[in-house]
């Protein structure tokens, strides 16, 4: 693709920030139309104008106690191209608290024609800021739950690497004009930073740049789902105490044979108020939880070296390895082999 002036990117810096975030998305666009070419001795041609951006263009105080210098005050920028959020890494009810004049310039940056992109928890920023309503969106799996109680007008995808909404200030280009509507980007979490990059790369600078930067930087793009690193056991942030007996029982006793009925009988109610309750505080029957548990059981044994499916299969309750295999690839997209190579400690 010709080469053109620099893409200008404003990162949005606050006390809180997880670094690795904040210096990982820095490096990312800022070595773009660089590292490849310097391997090459080709003429670098930096393809974006990075800058991290806080209010009043103060020191940042990164979640890992990392200080960080902005290079510019967020109240001064006008444009840009793409405005990043990256990944809460402290108390997320706090830094937004603490960050409500940050929320209205980052509304601001929205109303022009800039792509909006966030990281992880950054996407409770956007959604604060009401640029999500009524829109995909997704984030770590871990804060899901959270997210749909703080945020209920927005579709919420938690399985999704990487969302794409158009943007609510968008207007589509003229018929003289090859500019691109303006979209908001979410990415789940941790490493999908990546996938989100070079998704946003590729937007603005074509594949084979895109391509260069993840063999420059040797990233293993996914943009699939994140089911396999979900934790069923994490959905213990409720208050019905009925429910945590039976998740505790289903816990200590999944290898075992187990009928939702016989687990009503164990807590004095019927199968259907029992049913009722599970949906009510985890938004899962108990069956499904049965078969949660077992599969997340599953993965710690794939995780911990070799083992046979059968054996797999036998050691959390299931006699049926073809049910079984069934359950765990639509619970992680993988089949048990897939998921052992990938995520096995003896996996080279």
């Amino acid at each position: 693709m010709p080469y053109s002036k620099p893409y200008k990117v404003i990162i949005v810096g606050f006390d809180g920030v997880l670094g690795s975030a904040l210096t990982g998305a820095l490096d990312l666009f800022s070595f773009t139309g660089v590292s490849w070419q310097r391997f090459l001795d080709e003429t670098v041609e930096p393809r974006f104008d990075v800058q991290i951006a806080s209010l009043g263009g103060v020191d940042i105080r990164c979640s890992n106690r990392l200080i960080m210098q902005a290079h510019c005050d967020i109240r001064q920028v006008t444009d840009c191209d793409l405005l990043l959020i990256p990944t809460i890494g402290d108390s997320i009810d706090k830094v937004l608290s603490q960050n409500a004049e940050l929320i209205e310039h980052i509304k601001r940056l929205a109303s022009t024609k800039a792509d909006i992109a966030s990281n992880c928890s950054g996407a409770f920023f956007l959604a604060q800021a009401g640029l999500l309503d009524g829109k995909v969106a997704t984030t770590h799996w871990g804060y899901a739950k959270k997210f749909k109680a703080d945020f209920p007008l927005v579709n919420l995808q938690e399985n999704q690497f990487v969302t794409q909404a158009k943007s609510t200030f968008s207007s589509p280009p003229d018929q003289h004009s090859t500019a691109q509507v303006s979209s908001i980007f979410c990415a789940a979490g941790g490493s999908s930073f990546y996938d989100l990059a070079l998704l946003l790369i590729e937007r603005y600078c074509g594949r084979e740049i895109s391509t260069q930067v993840a063999k420059t930087q040797i990233i293993d793009s996914k943009r699939g789902k994140q089911n396999s690193y979900t934790n069923v056991t994490l959905q213990k942030s409720h208050a019905d105490q009925l429910v945590k007996q039976v998740q505790a029982f289903i816990e200590q006793n999944f290898a075992q044979p187990m009928q939702v009925s016989h687990l009503a009988t164990m807590v004095n109610v019927t199968p259907r108020t029992l049913n009722r309750r599970f949906q009510s505080a985890i938004a899962m029957r108990p069956i499904e939880y049965i078969q949660a548990v077992r599969i997340e059981q599953a993965k710690r044994l794939l995780e911990s070296g070799e083992i046979t499916i059968k054996s797999l299969a036998c050691q959390v309750g299931y006699d049926d390895i073809s049910s079984f295999t069934r359950l765990f690839k639509r619970a992680t997209e993988l089949t048990p082999k897939e998921y052992q190579n990938k995520f096995s400690r003896l996996a080279i």
